[in-house]
C-alpha cells in the first residue's frame, strides 16, 4: 500500500500523482483542481455541496504535500470523505430532466467516494493512532479502537478536544469521576469559540446523579445562558425546590461560570473550584 492510495484510492489517475507540482497555496479549490486535476477527477462537476466538496480537495491538497501523513490528518480524510459521500447521496436523488447528464455525474461521483471511502477505511483498519482508534470506536463501535483511547487517556496523552469531548459523554454514566475531570479540562483549555454548551448539561446530569441540587441548577442556568435552548422556569427553579432566595445566588454563580469561560480564564478560577 503506498501513499498514492491514501489520496486517491481509486481514482483512474493514480500515476499522475508524484508527476504534478502544483504551486498555488490550497486555499482555493478551483485552483487546486486545475493544477492538481487527479485531486478531483472523481468528483461531480457543478455546484452542489459546494462546501463539503472544497473541504475534501483542500485536505486532498494538504496531504499531497505530506510524505507520511499522521493519524489525524488520516482521520481528518475519513471524515472529509463521509462528509462529501454524505451530500451527494442526497445530491444524486434529484433528477434533471433536461441536463440528465448531472444527474449522471453525481450518481457516479457518490459510488466512488463510498468505495474510496471504504478502501481507506480498510487501509487504516490497523492503524492505532489514537485518532484512527477512534474513528473505528466511534463508527463501528470497536472495542479495540476505544481501549487505545481510553489507555491513551489514563496515561494522560489524550489531547485533542473532540475525543476528550466523546470519552466524556461515554463516561457520564459509567465512570462518572472521569467524566466530570474531563469536561472541567475542556472548559479550562478549549478556546471561546469552541466551548459547546452541552458540556454544561453534561455537568449537571452528574450532578444530578451525585443529588447535588444546587450544582445541577448552576450548571443547568450556564448552559441557557451560553445557548438558545429554552426551557420552563418552573421546572428549572424546582431542581432547588423553588427556593428562590437561593436561586439568586447560583444564577450569579452562573453567569460568572460562563464569563470565566468564555474569557479563557476557568483554570484556577473560583468557579473551577466549586466544581471540583
Amino acid at each position: 500500500m503506498n501513499h498514492n492510495f491514501v489520496l486517491i484510492t481509486s481514482f483512474t489517475v493514480i500515476g499522475a500523482f508524484f508527476g504534478l507540482f502544483g504551486c498555488d497555496n490550497g486555499r482555493n479549490s478551483e485552483l487546486i483542481c486545475k493544477n492538481n486535476p487527479e485531486l478531483c477527477s472523481d468528483l461531480h462537476k457543478d455546484s452542489w455541496c459546494r462546501v463539503e466538496k472544497a473541504n475534501l480537495i483542500r485536505h486532498r491538497y494538504a496531504l499531497k504535500q505530506t510524505s507520511s501523513p499522521t493519524g489525524k490528518q488520516l482521520y481528518q480524510q475519513l471524515v472529509h470523505l463521509e462528509d462529501y459521500s454524505k451530500c451527494i447521496e442526497l445530491a444524486a436523488g434529484v433528477q434533471h430532466k433536461l441536463n440528465t447528464y448531472r444527474t449522471r455525474d453525481r450518481e457516479q461521483a457518490f459510488a466512488v467516494s463510498t468505495q474510496t471511502l471504504a478502501e481507506l477505511q480498510e487501509f487504516t483498519r490497523t492503524n492505532n493512532d489514537v485518532h484512527l482508534a477512534f474513528y473505528r470506536w466511534m463508527r463501528f463501535n470497536d472495542q479495540a479502537g476505544f481501549t487505545i483511547v481510553e489507555n491513551t487517556y489514563k496515561q494522560g496523552n489524550l489531547v485533542d478536544n473532540d475525543i476528550i469531548t466523546q470519552l466524556a459523554a461515554y463516561y457520564v454514566r459509567v465512570s462518572p469521576h472521569d467524566s466530570k475531570s474531563l469536561y472541567l479540562h475542556l472548559l479550562s483549555t478549549s478556546e471561546p469559540a469552541n466551548v459547546d454548551p452541552d458540556w454544561f448539561l453534561a455537568l449537571a446530569s452528574i450532578y444530578h446523579q451525585q443529588q447535588d441540587s444546587e450544582k445541577e441548577y448552576m450548571l443547568t442556568r450556564a448552559n441557557l445562558l451560553m445557548s438558545e435552548n429554552l426551557a420552563d422556569e418552573e421546572q428549572v427553579l424546582a431542581i432547588i425546590n423553588s427556593d428562590h432566595k437561593r436561586a439568586l445566588v447560583l444564577d450569579r454563580q452562573a453567569v460568572e461560570l460562563v464569563s470565566t469561560v468564555m474569557s479563557h480564564k476557568f483554570a484556577n478560577s473560583h468557579s473551577e473550584t466549586l466544581l471540583k
